[in-house]
């Protein structure tokens, strides 16, 4: 889909026959006198017991979290994924006293990770699938920090609190940061557990057919580059990261036996890309990390690095612009800003980016999953 063709939703007027009708419904449901009278009337009370829902989904939304995250650091899904446990088992498992082990087994069990099979407790269909979803156990651990950083989530909107989130990504404030070689490993192993759903969609999303040589610059361990490798069986391959995060690309390269096409070049690609011959360059889950500033420097960097009609692949979770969204304004939006270096942007604001820096023929690509990524796709004219 181009996104210079269909441009941006066009905008809402609030006044007329459907302003007016919206301010009279809103009357109505935030009456309470009308909210009483609805209980009455079939179609109104089950509208009202769903926004009911809804609004205490909304209010005990944190401690849903709090409890998935419970489960997993106490090893509890971890332990059902082999078979069925008592409830003494679970507890000795987790090292809670029962009662508190209970507690915890009953609140999975609501949330629909567990279910009850006799007097035993067993994973659902639900916790099986997160169980086997790459890197959400990670994701959800380290959700910790992102945890205590919105305990206070006006005091980060502020910019009045340095975040532990911040700390915990040293690796996106640049080489020095980077160079501790425990902190780029944590990084890396975070996104390449991640990285095989965000292939997935990614190439599900876009065709690299004809493309010779992709560089994927802030490639990481190489994760991503493989997984094209996996799909394009003639296509060189390159992953540009820091010295040390190349370094294990180099590696996962030599393992998945890639080396006679896939090689990792070490680099800051805030100051340079170096030239590779690569007819196209991705950025995956790259952009979001950094402020417009930081992004217009690379997308000009990746630009001189590519030859006439050479393509460029963005790709990472996005904004949905003038339509908001839940995963990306409001998960990832406040993620990025915990994180205190990045943003979230729509399709339409890195296809505008991309035309700033000289690509045409910019296109999105929609993957499977919004809450995984999206893709965005320009070309340097001939």
């Amino acid at each position: 889909m181009s996104i210079a063709e269909t441009g941006p939703p066009a905008r809402q007027s609030g006044g007329g026959l459907r302003g007016a009708w919206r301010r009279f419904r809103n009357r109505l449901a935030g009456s309470a006198d009308f909210q009483a009278q609805a209980q009455k009337w079939p179609v109104a009370k089950q509208m009202a017991k769903k926004d009911g829902e809804r609004l205490f989904d909304l209010i005990a939304g944190f401690t849903y979290t709090q409890t998935l995250y419970a489960l997993t650091e106490r090893g509890a899904l971890q332990a059902l994924a082999e078979r069925d446990l008592a409830l003494p088992a679970l507890a000795r498992i987790m090292e809670l006293p029962e009662d508190r082990a209970r507690l915890l087994a009953d609140g999975g069990v609501g949330l629909g990770l567990m279910e009850r099979v006799g007097g035993d407790y067993g994973l659902s269909r639900l916790g099986a699938a997160f169980l086997g979803a790459p890197g959400l156990i990670d994701l959800v651990l380290h959700h910790r920090e992102l945890y205590a950083d919105l305990s206070d989530p006006t005091a980060i909107l502020r910019g009045e609190v340095d975040t532990r989130l911040s700390q915990y990504w040293p690796y996106v404030f640049g080489a020095g940061a980077a160079e501790d070689p425990e902190a780029a490993a944590r990084y890396s192993n975070l996104m390449a557990n991640s990285q095989a759903m965000v292939a997935a969609d990614t190439l599900a999303a876009v065709s690299l057919t004809g493309v010779k040589h992709l560089m994927d610059v802030g490639g990481g361990d190489g994760a991503f580059a493989a997984k094209v490798g996996e799909a394009y069986p003639a296509m060189r391959l390159t992953a540009c990261d820091l010295p040390p995060v190349a370094e294990r690309a180099r590696a996962r390269f030599s393992r998945e036996g890639l080396s006679d096409r896939a090689d990792a070049v070490g680099a800051d690609f805030r100051t340079a890309i170096p030239a590779t011959g690569a007819d196209a360059i991705s950025l995956i889950r790259v952009l979001y990390d950094h402020e417009d500033e930081t992004v217009r420097g690379l997308l000009s960097r990746v630009y001189e690095a590519l030859p006439p009609g050479g393509h460029l692949l963005v790709s990472e979770p996005m904004g949905g612009g003038d339509a908001p969204h839940r995963f990306g304004d409001v998960y990832f939006a406040l993620y990025c800003l915990a994180m205190k270096t990045g943003r979230v942007r729509s399709a339409a604001r890195i296809g505008a980016l991309m035309a700033e820096a000289g690509f045409s023929d910019v296109t999105q690509g929609d993957g499977a999953r919004a809450y995984v990524t999206t893709a965005v796709m320009g070309r340097k004219p001939n």
